[in-house]
């Protein structure tokens, strides 16, 4: 004669005490107590799979965390799901996975690895510049969404109001940055498509504009004003070191003293470090030099060559020159990216090489086989060209006091800085 099932209570589950080997207890619908010889006490729900018919084990919790009666519970909601044809475990790990992929892959935590990757590819100023962006501009609203949830509609409603005040080239480079960071996501496995493939097509386009740059007849203006500027000596002979060396803001900003050989008289700047993520090398003149003597007092005891005024073991902001350009009284006609603009007129106004000249501004050579084949020729056909330009920029400067200034009875003398 069968009997039913002998259920469990509170003070037979608190009083079973380990053996030695572990034991089952069953409390009747597939519920068990499984006694561990080392004192532990498991909860299990035992099934058949609702498609397989194999017999399944499904933890539940140890005892006494999960109650005899929240047991029960659990077994009659894991009962219910086999009953629909749904395997109890595998719909739990779905959700436990699913709760992961919310706390894991978020915009912001996958953006944090794109990043990590993206960096490699761009400069230090550059990559600076992407994430204070995305802190600035996205996080806050979207950073902690995850990414299978974010859209289109949702992105332009948080750019809406940055296009709203003007900002359009903001609004590019966000949508072109979040852009990269959808494709990283689909790549990765986390979302089956790019939602916002086609999004810069809804904002107004930036009108392309030049970098503001002076005409070469109003060199000499420039030079007088950075000679009577009231900015930091560092800052005067960083802007003049861009000038003369015709490097971008952040290249010239970031200039080391390990990179720069005086005996050899070139500056050779890493890859990393270069737009274009391709080594440069700039022949040295006499007034170059001048400069690095003038702020050697200053920086040659550290590694950059003009460090930064608040931690002086980094180096200094690249809009450091651009901001003290705008204190002098050039906003809108000149940003320091502009000073290239000066070079490259000047030097094809005066007949130079074009080619030497688009070398010596580090623009990619199309043939980059003959690029690599000719660099180390390019640096002595450019020199007598770089020698020519910093002494137009010498001659500019005639009655101000120049940082690469030197007096005429003294060639290897510099005339102190205010």
């Amino acid at each position: 004669m069968s009997g039913k099932a002998i259920r469990l209570t509170e003070t037979k589950v608190k009083n079973s005490a380990p053996k030695a080997t572990d034991y089952v207890l069953g409390d009747g619908d597939g519920l068990q107590l499984r006694v561990r010889s080392n004192g532990s006490k498991l909860w299990n729900f035992n099934y058949y799979h609702p498609v397989t018919k194999k017999r399944l084990n499904m933890g539940l919790g140890t005892y006494p965390e999960v109650s005899l009666s929240q047991a029960r519970k659990l077994t009659i909601d894991a009962r219910q799901l086999v009953i629909q044809g749904i395997d109890p475990k595998e719909q739990r790990d779905n959700n436990r996975q699913q709760q992961k992929a919310a706390s894991e892959h978020t915009l912001e935590k996958v953006a944090e690895a794109w990043f990590e990757l993206k960096k490699e590819h761009v400069t230090p100023a550059y990559s600076e510049d992407i994430w204070r962006s995305l802190t600035l501009h996205v996080f806050p609203d979207l950073g902690a969404t995850q990414v299978s949830s974010i859209t289109a509609p949702k992105v332009i409603e948080l750019l809406r109001p940055i296009e709203a005040k003007g900002s359009l080239e903001t609004v590019k480079r966000l949508s072109q940055r979040l852009n990269e960071i959808m494709t990283y996501a689909v790549n990765s496995g986390l979302v089956p498509a790019n939602p916002l493939s086609g999004i810069r097509a809804v904002f107004k386009k930036p009108k392309k504009q030049n970098m503001a740059a002076l005409s070469p007849d109003e060199l000499p203006e420039l030079m007088v004003a950075i000679a009577n500027a009231a900015i930091k000596r560092t800052t005067r002979a960083l802007i003049e070191w861009q000038l003369h060396t015709m490097t971008r803001p952040a290249e010239a900003a970031t200039a080391q003293w390990v990179d720069i050989d005086i005996e050899k008289r070139i500056w050779t700047i890493p890859a990393e470090r270069m737009k274009k993520r391709r080594p440069h090398i700039v022949p040295l003149t006499d007034q170059m030099i001048a400069i690095l003597e003038a702020v050697k007092p200053y920086s040659g005891h550290r590694e950059y060559v003009f460090p930064a005024d608040r931690n002086p073991r980094t180096h200094c902001n690249s809009q450091t020159a651009n901001m003290a350009l705008k204190r002098m009284g050039f906003a809108g006609r000149l940003v320091s990216h502009g000073m290239r603009s000066i070079a490259s007129t000047v030097l094809n106004e005066h007949g130079f090489d074009p080619e030497l000249i688009e070398v010596a501004l580090a623009h990619v050579d199309k043939n980059e086989v003959r690029s690599a084949y000719n660099r180390a020729d390019y640096v002595e056909r450019r020199r007598p060209m770089m020698e020519w330009w910093s002494r137009h920029i010498e001659q500019a400067a005639t009655g101000s006091l120049s940082v690469a200034a030197r007096n005429e009875d003294d060639k290897e003398k510099i005339v102190a800085i205010r």
